[in-house]
């Protein structure tokens, strides 16, 4: 999902309106050993400090240290994985994995191996609760009162995500996670979903290293206009 080999962890965020489940996989999700001069997920500021060249430089090479390129981070040897599911129209008493009456075999064991979550905050709109879930603010601080198709100039009411309001992908990437938003994308502008961008307000603007979806409140059943990061893909 990215180029950046370095990155061992990869966190999957899969997007369509509703919450229903939020499963940290329990799996380890580095190899290797974290970056010694980082302390990633730590309560500190980001992004970190630029690591400076420790050794001594004399007037030439010869009486210089060896050089040294400061090292990528790296998310904790124990770090999980984090996949986020969300459905459209669902809610907690609907499937099994919560107590409803729809059989939910696989999300049930999803839910055996990870942790269960369920004091989420649901607006009921597509929107305002993934800009509440992405941020972990109410929809009006995120900018998003309303669905992105019937924003106003009122403030809490633009659909337009506040540089001041990081995401959880933000958060993650800038600790070293690999992130992807897959599925539906309804918290970009409508002005601003076509190829020629700008691209602040696209998943890649909001944490996400990848992106693979369609744009809007909707697309077709079987002929879906599907963007790759900011590339429409062609229809077969």
């Amino acid at each position: 999902m990215t180029s950046r080999p370095l990155r061992r962890a990869l966190a999957c965020l899969g997007f369509s309106v509703a919450p229903l489940w939020f499963v940290p996989l329990s799996a380890n999700a580095q190899t290797g050993s974290p970056t010694p001069s980082n302390t990633p997920m730590a309560p500190v500021a980001l992004p970190f400090t630029e690591p400076l060249y420790k050794g001594e430089i004399g007037r030439t090479f010869e009486d210089s240290d060896p050089p040294s390129f400061p090292q990528p981070v790296r998310p904790p040897q124990s770090a999980p994985n984090v996949l986020v599911v969300l459905l459209d129209d669902c809610g907690f008493g609907q499937f099994s994995t919560f107590g409803g009456a729809t059989p939910s075999p696989t999300a049930d064991r999803l839910a055996a191996d990870g942790l269960r979550f369920n004091a989420f905050h649901t607006t009921a709109l597509c929107s305002p609760t993934r800009a509440a879930f992405l941020t972990g603010r109410n929809h009006h601080a995120a900018g998003f009162g309303v669905i992105s198709e019937i924003t106003e100039g009122y403030d809490g009411y633009t659909g337009i995500l506040p540089k001041s309001t990081a995401t959880g992908a933000e958060i993650l990437r800038g600790n070293g996670y690999a992130t992807g938003w897959i599925g539906k994308n309804h918290n970009t502008p409508t002005w601003e979903q076509s190829p020629a961008g700008p691209f602040d307000h696209w998943p890649s603007g909001y944490g996400f290293d990848y992106f693979y979806g369609f744009m809007g409140g909707n697309s077709s059943q079987w002929e879906p206009a599907l963007y790759e990061n900011h590339a429409p893909v062609p229809r077969s």
